[in-house]
């Protein structure tokens, strides 16, 4: 077995599976029209604009809306590793579920 392409399938595989969290979080943000920049941008001020998210964006107006419940997002954010971002999903769920 090639440890090299063990660890290329592993980064390639996370790497999937991020594009899949940030999926779930834009298309949760366009269910309760929430724009993900401002939510991003809230959580982690310090950072620049997310190119993955930004390509994500662009693509996601040409796929099929489905629904994304709040648990689920919480809990792909938090298993990426997403801590500050749940937090303010997080507050809009709050938010929202004041209204």
């Amino acid at each position: 077995m090639d440890f090299k392409n063990i660890g290329e399938q592993v980064i390639q595989k996370y790497q999937e599976d991020e594009q899949l969290m940030i999926r779930l979080f834009v298309q949760w943000c366009a269910n309760h029209q929430l724009d993900p920049h401002e939510l991003y941008k809230r959580a982690y001020p310090h950072q620049q604009q997310n190119a993955a998210m930004e390509t994500i964006i662009k693509q996601a107006d040409d796929e099929d809306d489905i629904h994304i419940d709040n648990e689920t997002t919480l809990d792909v954010l938090q298993l990426f590793g997403n801590e500050d971002l749940a937090f303010v999903v997080a507050d809009e769920i709050e938010r929202l579920a004041q209204k």
